[in-house]
């Protein structure tokens, strides 16, 4: 069974479009498709479409992050902020979550987070482009900033800018559903990631939401399909979100805006 997890791992890495995935990710999903299919074509075909539907359908196939961080560093010392912001956004664009915000990105962090503003302390859980978001946040000066995704290149792309925006706290590469963050924080980001982590394993929503050493949780939903499609998905992730807080004693606020549903969850 080992040599053939090697083999599967060898072959979906091999494809350009999942080379750039945490192995670990990679191994624990190989892992079950090989226990339940047996065969290794089988396996590493359906390996393929898992981690296409929980990563790879969100990023182009071209990620010039060398480019994007050239481009930032001469925003940054130019010392204006609109400059920073429009590449920020610009650099978003390229990631299907991200993109999604970006209308509503004015009033995202300043209405979610109002509360508990300014934030001294957050953990990004799958985080994608979410980083280059902080220009909108109501952070505190010297907030540190930590950040987690399955993508390697992803992670080093975001360290890099967090040493540009002279925020302490740092980025890696690991399998969410496998490793809970053990950071203690104000505030974590759970940014649209619960439908694709349940994907891989239907128990990490509750495992994550209990685990993460955070004073606040905000947790979010989409309301469209990548497609740009409204399927009732509001209703659905409303009726999930209340089963993952069902008996715990969190203070929880709800806010609807045009492409997010949020919910900002206080232990």
């Amino acid at each position: 069974q080992e040599a053939l997890l090697r083999d599967l791992v060898a072959a979906v890495v091999s494809s350009p479009k999942y080379r750039d995935l945490c192995l670990d990710v990679v191994r624990n999903i190989g892992a079950r498709e090989l226990k339940a299919r047996g065969d290794l074509r089988g396996a590493i075909k359906a390996t393929k479409s898992k981690l296409h539907q929980v990563g790879a359908s969100y990023l182009p196939r071209r990620t010039p992050y060398e480019a994007w961080l050239a481009e930032l560093s001469r925003a940054k010392r130019s010392g204006g902020e609109q400059a920073l912001r429009s590449v920020c956004a610009r650099v978003m664009r390229h990631h299907a979550s991200t993109r999604e915000r970006l209308p509503i990105l004015d009033q995202f962090y300043a209405t979610t987070l109002h509360d508990i503003a300014p934030v001294r302390s957050v953990l990004d859980v799958a985080c994608g482009f979410n980083p280059l978001a902080i220009p909108w946040m109501p952070l505190a000066p010297e907030a540190t900033y930590y950040a987690y995704d399955m993508y390697v290149g992803l992670a080093s792309f975001v360290r890099s800018f967090l040493e540009l925006m002279e925020r302490p706290g740092g980025a890696a590469a690991c399998d969410l559903v496998q490793c809970v963050p053990r950071e203690e924080v104000d505030l974590a980001f759970l940014l649209k990631a619960l439908p694709c982590l349940e994907r891989l394993d239907k128990a990490v929503g509750t495992r994550l939401m209990e685990g993460i050493r955070a004073r606040h949780l905000l947790v979010s939903f989409p309301v469209r399909s990548l497609g740009g499609r409204n399927k009732g998905m509001e209703t659905t992730y409303r009726a999930h979100f209340h089963e993952l807080v069902r008996g715990k004693r969190w203070a929880v606020q709800s806010f609807l805006l045009e492409t997010e549903l949020a919910f900002l969850v206080s232990k």
